[in-house]
């Protein structure tokens, strides 16, 4: 059974990249064809399970991370077609943004950081509950 406290904690997180997946669709969603079996943007009542981006993130402990533990951050696009690796990195530049201008509003008196880390980007800091 999970904390309460932690939940609350990553449905706050959740709200974030929420917003950031409608970000990305209204900017990106034209750009490829979604997949076959996937539904249109907004039909679900998930963002993670419809349209072109999933946005999400997993915890991580930080073995091997010189950022410590935090948030592992995912950008998905769920396409049958090649995605160029040029826009692979806008887009992760392009979510890292968003995540330093919605991270304090979403948890104030955080100090969280949003850095790049290999492919992926680490949400660290101030994880306390």
């Amino acid at each position: 059974m999970r904390h309460p406290k932690a939940k609350e904690w990553e449905k706050r997180l959740k709200a974030v990249f929420d917003e950031i997946d409608i970000a990305l669709e209204q900017q990106y969603g034209d750009c490829f064809g979604r997949h076959p079996a996937r539904p249109a943007h907004g039909t679900t009542s998930s963002r993670e399970m419809d349209g072109l981006f999933n946005v999400g993130s997993s915890y991580s402990a930080g073995f091997g991370s010189k950022l410590g533990p935090g948030y592992v951050v995912d950008i998905r696009l769920s396409t049958l077609q090649r995605i160029p690796k040029k826009l692979k990195l806008e887009l992760r530049d392009k979510v890292q943004s968003m995540l330093i201008e919605k991270l304090p509003a979403a948890f104030p008196g955080k100090e969280l950081h949003v850095e790049k880390e290999r492919q992926h980007l680490r949400i660290h800091g101030d994880l306390s509950l």
